[in-house]
């Protein structure tokens, strides 16, 4: 029971501070809960509600990069968090074991997005050549990516970066604020969703919360003291390895 308690409290820390700096918190908590015993499903559900209060945390942070916004949020928010409790329905509706089988591949999927962030960063840095869309014509995009983050979850705001990149045209920061406010959309919608369904773990979840918190502040005191990068790298190694040893296990 106290080497439970111990892995949670260190998952917590590490996927708040990982979430604060370089983003993938998912695949720490994630596994973690899956080690003490939990069935894969659940422990997915009771991680996405563990890791809200960071993402509250992160929009927070950025409510500066927000203003002049509030068209691109009125549009879009509603989308966000629309298609974050379809990615909810869909997994509580999703058979055990086919879950199970999946877990390698979204694992692998988390890895790429992290691993392509600095990419889909650079690219967004670069001068404009085709002409702004509006954010109209996001809702379809960050209603597919929201899908994705109800359902799993890991990576999403590297697509949400991408697809707001593509169809606003706006510096990185902005972006960066109204990418925040969509994600907690998105974990905050699937969160209230599994909390409605009755399937979460809650002295689990509400301990790693505190956890992924104070992990989450921790971040921010050093962030100028860690590689982004570096810790990026090793978040995709993470979860490279553990797609590897869930494959494997399924042999």
């Amino acid at each position: 029971m106290i080497s439970e308690i111990g892995l949670l409290t260190v998952a917590g820390l590490g996927a708040g501070f990982v979430n604060a700096i370089a983003g993938g918190g998912t695949l720490i908590s994630f596994p973690a809960l899956v080690a003490i015993g939990l069935p894969p499903l659940v422990a997915n559900l009771t991680s996405t509600v563990a890791l809200v209060p960071g993402y509250l945390g992160a929009t927070v942070a950025q409510r500066q990069d927000l203003k002049g916004q509030q068209r691109r949020l009125g549009w879009l928010f509603p989308s966000a968090v629309t298609g974050g409790i379809t990615g909810a329905v869909l997994l509580l509706h999703t058979n055990e074991a086919l879950f199970n089988a999946l877990i390698p591949y979204l694992l692998l999927l988390a890895a790429l997005l992290l691993g392509i962030q600095e990419q889909v960063r650079a690219w967004l840095q670069r001068p404009a050549s085709s002409p702004v869309v509006s954010e109209v014509g996001a809702i379809p995009l960050v209603f597919l990516a929201a899908v994705y983050g109800g359902y799993f979850g890991a990576g999403v705001s590297v697509i949400l970066l991408a697809v707001l990149g593509i169809v606003l045209g706006d510096s990185l920061t902005r972006l960066n604020g109204l990418k925040q406010v969509l994600a907690f959309g998105i974990n905050g919608a699937a969160a209230a969703f599994f909390i409605l369904s009755g399937e979460v773990v809650w002295p689990v979840a509400v301990g790693m919360a505190i956890a992924t918190i104070v992990g989450g502040i921790l971040g921010g005191q050093f962030a100028r003291a860690v590689n982004p990068v570096l810790l990026r790298r090793i978040v995709v190694f993470w979860a490279v390895i553990l797609a590897i040893i869930y494959w494997l296990r399924q042999r």
